[in-house]
């Protein structure tokens, strides 16, 4: 009897720590530096972490918590965003100037974050200057628990493809194009994982394959400006998944990727083994066509020929791009990081509580191109927006809505260069209009959070339009395109408190002021809603020599 009781309450201590145990930490160390190479036979500086180009992969497990420190052995001020990654109640790591002051040359930094229930596939990049253009990116996925379910088998291997477009002129180049008021202009070419393969059976394989098995490649456009479409010959796309959420497994002979956008693609080995193939992708929506390639190659073959020369043909025009978007669809009945469907949350069935309605235009300010959200041009102040959230001394740094709800009537006619941040009340559901009145296709990103993509259609949009909504299946995602003269429309519950960055994913849009700042402030200042500002934090700005603030209590009214 004793012995059973002591049994009994080993077991339940037992019990108590496995479940007070904290999840599991990955570590990294970056050494941020610059180096020469000649991705399209150039030499050229790019940006090495670690002395890769590109980065190197984070692999993680949701709920892993991630430690990177960043050394910065740059010339200029460094920051890393992590495309996708819902941080929640934290801000804080996102790595973008509204929130962070940059790592200073010489210096180092730690981000800390929490991956969270987000089973997909992601990437990083530096968000400062125009350092993108030189390269610091890299794939960032997160695996699901064991505990959970993917609907598909495990592939034999797991891929990272960052496809791009490609510019040889350096960074500090292209940034002095922007600051004297030109525009970049067109690249000079795609790349495939920082190369592009030359064709003529000098090239080494990116990947191998196994013949017979499954594989499961992860494509992510990280470029500058263009659309890519991306296909590989012989071999038909599954896809399965999209920035977080597993989709109906339809297959595709190719598919558009927009700049920002990852998928997630099953491809069996089932072609003559004995032969190459080229994965490629190749610019959309442009006058002359780029084309980036990779060689894929089967790992039984002993002397392979070279992949065909003849490519597999890509669409025209971006009616089939829009019919493809109109293709995707959540799998309802997947599971989703905790054991229960994706479509257990009924995001159709709740009450709009606000419609936000934003146009890009373009125009001259003083002569000098810059981009704007109706009719401002944002421009990042000296002290972070958070931080003076945080020490509240917000009126001193910048105005709150400088902006409306609907894009002003004479919208191209002028742009105002200044901070721009809207409000946004803590967990109420919103609906975002994009509307491009231009010719070139946009693409969206929102920091923070994943959104329900309900429609994406051509013309303007008008309350009408709801009724063509996609509100049982639409793919929860964080970036969405806009085609020409088109619109898009998403919903979402802004329940993760911060200040979140909505900004173009079109670099030189971006820089020139195509993004803005939504304030999703928690009244209560609780942990239970956000994190207090990291014992590690670096302060710059009018904040930078203040006291300290309270931190936020888990008792909070």
């Amino acid at each position: 009897m004793a012995g059973g009781m002591i049994f009994g309450l080993c077991l339940w201590v037992f019990c108590t720590i496995l479940a007070k145990a904290e999840d599991p930490y990955l570590y990294f160390t970056w050494n941020v530096s610059y180096g020469t190479l000649s991705p399209l036979g150039v030499p050229q500086q790019v940006i090495l972490i670690n002395d890769q180009f590109p980065g190197p992969n984070i692999n993680s497990t949701s709920n892993n918590n991630i430690v990177i420190n960043v050394f910065n052995n740059l010339d200029q001020p460094l920051l890393f965003t992590w495309v996708g990654i819902q941080q929640r109640k934290n801000s804080w790591q996102d790595g973008v100037l509204g929130t962070n002051c940059p790592i200073l040359p010489g210096t180092n930094y730690t981000y800390r974050f929490q991956v969270k229930d987000q089973i997909g596939s992601y990437y990083y990049y530096p968000s400062t200057a125009m350092q993108r253009a030189a390269g610091g990116f890299g794939g960032l996925r997160i695996n699901s628990r064991l505990l959970i379910p993917v609907p598909y088998p495990d592939p034999e291997d797991d891929y990272t493809v960052l496809i791009g477009d490609w510019y040889t002129k350096s960074h500090h180049i292209l940034r002095k194009y922007l600051d004297v008021g030109r525009s970049l202009g067109r690249p000079d070419g795609v790349l495939i994982n920082g190369k592009n393969a030359k064709g003529d059976g000098s090239d080494e394989p990116l990947f191998t394959m196994k013949p017979g098995k499954v594989y499961k490649y992860r494509i992510c456009n990280v470029g500058m400006k263009n659309s890519l479409n991306f296909r590989i010959q012989g071999h038909p796309l599954k896809l399965v998944e999209m920035e977080g959420s597993h989709t109906v497994q339809n297959t595709y002979d190719s598919l558009d990727v927009h700049v920002g956008q990852c998928f997630s693609l099953l491809i069996t080995a089932n072609q003559d083994p004995n032969k190459d193939y080229f994965m490629v992708a190749s610019t959309r929506f442009t006058k002359s066509v780029l084309v980036g390639k990779g060689v894929i190659r089967y790992a039984t073959a002993k002397n392979p020929a070279p992949p065909s020369p003849e490519l597999p043909e890509a669409p025209v025009g971006w009616a089939w791009s829009l019919n493809q978007f109109r293709s995707f669809r959540w799998n309802l009945t997947a599971s989703a990081a905790r054991p229960n469907p994706q479509g257990s949350y009924h995001y159709g069935k709740i009450n709009i509580t606000r419609t936000i309605k934003l146009a890009n235009s373009a125009g001259r300010v003083q002569g000098k191109l810059r981009y704007a959200i109706n009719g401002v041009s944002h421009v990042d102040p000296y002290t972070p927006l958070k931080l003076a959230e945080y020490y509240m001394v917000a009126d001193k740094v910048f105005s709150y809505d400088v902006i409306k709800d609907e894009p002003p009537a004479e919208l191209e006619k002028s742009i105002t260069v200044q901070t721009n941040v809207i409000n946004q009340t803590f967990r109420n559901f919103v609906e975002i209009i994009f509307e491009n009145r231009e010719k070139s296709l946009q693409s969206w990103h929102l920091d923070g959070y994943s959104f329900f993509a309900v429609a994406v259609e051509p013309g303007r949009w008008t309350p009408e339009k709801r009724k063509g909504y996609n509100l049982l299946d639409g793919v929860s995602r964080h970036t969405i395109q806009v085609f020409p003269k088109s619109w898009a429309a998403i919903m979402l519950t802004f329940d993760n408190a911060g200040m979140w960055n909505l900004r173009s994913e079109l670099t030189e849009r971006r820089y020139l002021g195509q993004q803005m700042y939504i304030s999703v402030l928690s009244p209560a200042r609780s942990l239970r809603d956000e994190y207090n500002l990291p014992d590690n934090a670096l302060l710059c700005g009018i904040v930078k020599d203040m006291p300290w603030p309270p931190p936020y209590s888990i008792n909070a009214a």
